[in-house]
């Protein structure tokens, strides 16, 4: 029997903290654990305090089928934490700092990992502290040259540079983004021109999200494929030969925590059985559809639950 991929999230593991109450997670380990729920060896590269919330952290994550052995405890920082309030649904957060995750390590652990990869995903938001850049940048470099590398764009202010953009998207071969956040991209890269995206403004149509993808495929040689997350309308998958539109599939939303990380664990997982574009955007949507319209971030997910939806993608292979 085939062994199953590896897959590795590095970055930010926190709580989010809420009016009622915490949740755990930070886009790479919310992107871990979505993959582990997908069948993938899956593991949290992060790091976390010496602390209440730390040791709750590592409580939490112990019945989720993901692997927390290379989790880091920072002696000296707290384990990370951000504020959430929400308007029409939408997540707002103060993002706490320091924080433990943001003085990752490189250790042989990690790099023995990093050179098992079959995909990893990095954000820009655990790039904040120059000591995190600089492990993640090194680990994802030394990934083998198969691995498939995710970098989620995460534009959280203050925390994001066009220096940090630039050289992730070097790295990357995949980037996923959503659309506002591409417009902000293009501006902070200097890629807006032509009128595209001009001042910031985010121009939703599929013709200007088209533009902005294969304006990013043409400047980055390594990249293979844009993908832009559109809320409630689905998404758009771009690589070097086609592109595929999806509208999204219609759910009650609980709450947005989450859903671009299960869309990003979909898109990898099926990436790795060679699925084609059309494919990639239904399973994205399905399981980001399905996160949206649950609270918090790593919500229970039954196996009757799991086992349609997959049933529902495999139906589109």
């Amino acid at each position: 029997m085939k062994e199953p991929h590896l897959i590795l999230g590095i970055g930010e593991l926190l709580w989010d903290v809420f009016p009622d109450g915490m949740s755990l997670g930070g886009a790479p380990a919310n992107f871990a654990v979505m993959a582990g729920r997908l069948g993938d060896r899956a593991a949290i590269l992060s790091r976390v305090g010496r602390d209440e919330l730390g040791r709750q952290a590592m409580d939490r994550l112990d019945p989720l089928p993901v692997e927390t052995g290379s989790l880091q405890v920072d002696p000296a920082h707290e384990t990370g934490r951000v504020t959430v309030s929400f308007v029409d649904h939408e997540p707002r957060y103060t993002i706490h700092e320091p924080a433990a995750w943001d003085f990752l390590e490189l250790s042989d652990q990690w790099v023995q990992l990093a050179g098992q990869a079959d995909a990893i995903c990095f954000g820009s938001l655990a790039q904040r502290n120059p000591q995190s850049r600089q492990a993640i940048r090194t680990l994802v470099a030394q990934t083998p040259a198969a691995c498939i590398r995710i970098f989620d764009v995460n534009l959280r202010p203050p925390f994001y540079s066009a220096e940090v953009l630039q050289e992730s998207l070097e790295l990357a071969t995949v980037v996923k983004m959503n659309a506002a956040e591409a417009s902000l991209l293009l501006d902070l890269l200097g890629l807006a021109v032509n009128g595209h995206f001009a001042g910031g403004a985010a121009r939703m149509s599929t013709e200007h999200l088209l533009w902005a993808a294969e304006r990013l495929l043409g400047e980055f040689p390594a990249l293979q494929m844009v993908a832009i997350t559109r809320g409630a309308h689905g998404s758009l998958l771009v690589n070097r030969d086609e592109w595929d539109e999806h509208p999204g599939f219609p759910v009650k939303v609980a709450d947005a925590i989450g859903t671009g990380d299960a869309f990003t664990a979909a898109i990898a997982h099926h990436l790795l059985h060679g699925a084609g574009l059309a494919a990639l955007n239904q399973a994205g949507n399905r399981w980001g559809g399905w996160m949206a319209s649950q609270p918090g971030a790593m919500p229970a997910l039954p196996d009757s639950v799991r086992d349609a939806i997959a049933a529902a993608i495999e139906r589109t292979m």
